[in-house]
């Protein structure tokens, strides 16, 4: 059981303000050596010292022959081992090689696997494992690539969509979890594609999933006011995904936009929507 903790006040970042940018997307990006916030806009892609007080790092958005009435943006985030990988407009996936120290970062890579607009990107540590698929990419047509990183990006296998976007993805011990438009969640198995579960989870669009990585929990958020979380495991006879309903949460007149976990053990979580000026948390009891 949850209960609402307190709310914390959003303040506009420094950053975005100095540069009259529109941020779409905000992520810390946790590398080995490093740690790096990332921000994409429909300008480019930035990308700072951890407490925001050094660009390091600007990458703009090269439209070239795009039509005037198309947007151009970048969105999804996401790092594996020394690299960030960033998707755009375009349904290309932007691969930085990033140096332990400095701002030499490189564009050393542009994944092609999506026609459409790229929404999310996860990924989880490969294990050492040569053939394990580490990073899955979601798009607009709600298409799943799933990747294997490494000093060249190998695309492992491609997830149809259902005609719905997939705004929300994430990656659990070779497991994929996607949430879709429809208000669907669907765990596949991520070197495989096969689908394990799916769960008529929300009544309106999917707009976040995370995981508490520790615990195998799962939240998802939606433009329905609820925030469920969900408990991930491993049947030991098929070794298949099984699911179980943990708690839901109701957030009154609020069109949820955005949910995530506050620690690795999934006892807090926290979530805010469009037009609220606040972050609220909620803690177990």
């Amino acid at each position: 059981m949850f209960r609402r903790e307190r709310s914390i006040p959003l303040r506009c970042s420094a950053a975005a303000l100095c540069n009259n940018l529109s941020v779409l997307q905000v992520h810390w990006c946790v590398l080995p050596f490093r740690v790096l916030l990332v921000l994409t806009s429909h300008r480019g892609i930035q990308m700072y010292e951890s407490d925001g007080s050094v660009m390091v790092y600007w990458h703009a958005l090269d439209s070239g022959d795009v039509s005037p009435v198309q947007a151009v943006f970048a969105r999804g985030i996401a790092s594996s081992g020394h690299f960030i990988c960033v998707g755009t407009w375009s349904g290309r996936v932007l691969v930085f090689d990033i140096p332990a120290k400095g701002p030499n970062i490189v564009l050393s890579e542009e994944l092609a696997g999506h026609q459409t607009s790229v929404t999310d990107i996860a990924t989880e540590p490969a294990q050492g494992q040569d053939c394990m698929a580490d990073m899955v990419t979601a798009d607009d047509s709600g298409l799943l690539c799933v990747w294997r990183s490494g000093p060249e990006f190998k695309l492992m296998t491609q997830i149809p969509g259902f005609g719905v976007p997939c705004p929300a993805v994430q990656l659990w011990h070779g497991t994929v979890a996607a949430g879709y438009g429809d208000g669907q969640v669907r765990l596949y198995e991520a070197s495989t594609g096969t689908l394990h579960v799916q769960i008529s989870a929300h009544a309106r669009a999917i707009c976040a999933l995370d995981l508490a990585p520790e615990v195998g929990k799962l939240l998802s958020a939606a433009e329905d006011t609820f925030v469920h979380i969900w408990k991930l495991s491993r049947s030991p006879k098929t070794g298949h995904t099984e699911v179980e309903h943990c708690h839901a949460e109701c957030v009154p007149d609020t069109q949820v936009c955005g949910a995530r976990f506050c620690d690795p053990a999934g006892s807090s979580f926290a979530v805010t929507g469009y037009d609220l000026a606040e972050i609220l948390r909620f803690s177990s009891v």
